[in-house]
């Protein structure tokens, strides 16, 4: 317990950012139907079930070209 409060400063800035990188992926992904590989439901199911990488996956390989 001693140890989740001493890491709890660093931890926390690093959830948040996790949490609005993946709101932003699943805004991203719902308004674009353009994807370098797969679909919609399978970048959401990678953005939502991987929430600390799946968005920084989307973003490096799925993200397609703006039409």
């Amino acid at each position: 317990m001693d140890t989740l409060l001493r890491i709890l400063p660093v931890l926390i800035p690093i959830l948040v950012m996790d949490i609005v990188l993946a709101v932003a992926a699943v805004i991203h992904i719902l308004r674009h139907p353009h994807y370098r590989f797969g679909n919609k439901g399978v970048w959401l199911a990678i953005a939502i079930v991987f929430l600390l990488f799946g968005p920084i996956i989307y973003f490096v390989f799925g993200k397609g070209e703006e039409a």
